[in-house]
């Protein structure tokens, strides 16, 4: 795949004291996600477990440890489950020296080079409510749970053979909102019922995304309307919008077309982009919702598209 987003630094935010952390070694997300993948579904009754890695993506249920071998400076895990789901993170055992500046914290949503998913601007919960800090907090066992499909663990262990353990549950969400797609290709529908809130489903690839249902203002925007609506979404309070990036926070990515009415000529499009986005902004008034499929482009479709560009836009920050 030609446009692929590396993990090369992983960046606590302000809230979290300002701490910058570097990772050592540069791993691109097909390879996180790969091993995520790996041993996904097991037979009945059987609990899976490994070690964790200082940089690790999980997928899988099951119960993970990590024990420290020499000093780790700055070390971070991202669960993921199914665009349905939420992530329940149980702290079962904790073997740390925070006295000696140990670090593990839970985070709700990724954070990556900087970046926050979901932003601000779409998680219900400001930042401070969004970690929860397992020293400054006392907390030896608990339970931690996201609001979306994604969580991270950040830790740092400064001596050898210290660590911790946690088990990886995952619960469905009826209405899931601001969704990392594990897949390059799928199809998935966002609903917001009488929700003011602003949805994300992101993608971490440059794919084709086509709209094939969208449900606004209490209207089917795929009915054969008796008036035409206006042409563009600028006074709209609910719409949907194609963004394209080289981050993972929506807030600065780049808008690529909105939508507040179903139109065909509109609703395909190729982004050659490290990640592409659909957001849905909910006024709260009605029940909106907005249906689509994507697929991975290929590269000679990537090259195209980046070709025909007149200004790059996937590297706007």
């Amino acid at each position: 795949m030609a446009a692929k987003m590396c993990i090369v630094l992983l960046l606590f935010y302000a809230a979290f004291n300002g701490l910058d952390t570097h990772v050592q070694n540069e791993v691109t997300f097909d390879q996180l996600f790969s091993r995520s993948l790996v041993n996904k579904r097991h037979p009945w009754g059987f609990v899976y477990s490994r070690p964790l890695r200082c940089f690790d993506m999980v997928a899988t249920e099951g119960q993970f440890t990590f024990t420290s071998d020499h000093a780790h400076p700055n070390c971070g895990v991202f669960f993921i489950g199914e665009p349905n789901e939420v992530i329940d993170i149980e702290l079962s055992t904790v073997d740390l020296d925070c006295s000696q500046g140990d670090i593990l914290k839970m985070f709700d949503g990724w954070i990556l080079n900087g970046d926050i998913f979901p932003s601000s601007l779409d998680h219900s919960l400001p930042l401070s409510e969004r970690y929860v800090d397992c020293c400054t907090s006392g907390m030896a066992k608990g339970l931690f749970r996201s609001s979306q499909n994604v969580a991270m663990l950040l830790f740092r262990v400064h001596a050898a053979r210290k660590g911790f353990s946690v088990t990886l549950k995952k619960r469905l969400n009826p209405f899931p909102c601001n969704i990392i797609s594990q897949t390059p290709v799928g199809s998935f529908t966002m609903v917001t019922p009488h929700q003011r809130r602003n949805c994300s489903f992101s993608i971490i690839y440059p794919v084709e995304i086509q709209i094939t249902k969208l449900s606004l203002d209490q209207s089917q925007s795929n009915d054969v309307a008796l008036e035409r609506p206006r042409s563009d979404c600028a006074e709209s309070d609910d719409f949907v919008v194609i963004l394209g990036g080289s981050v993972i926070d929506t807030s600065k990515m780049f808008p690529a077309t909105d939508l507040c009415f179903f139109l065909d000529s509109q609703t395909q499009m190729k982004i050659g982009c490290d990640n592409t986005a659909v957001r849905l902004v909910a006024s709260g008034k009605y029940i909106n919702s907005v249906s689509f499929q994507y697929r991975l482009l290929e590269r000679n479709e990537l090259l195209k598209v980046k070709q025909n560009t007149v200004e790059d836009f996937c590297s706007l920050k």
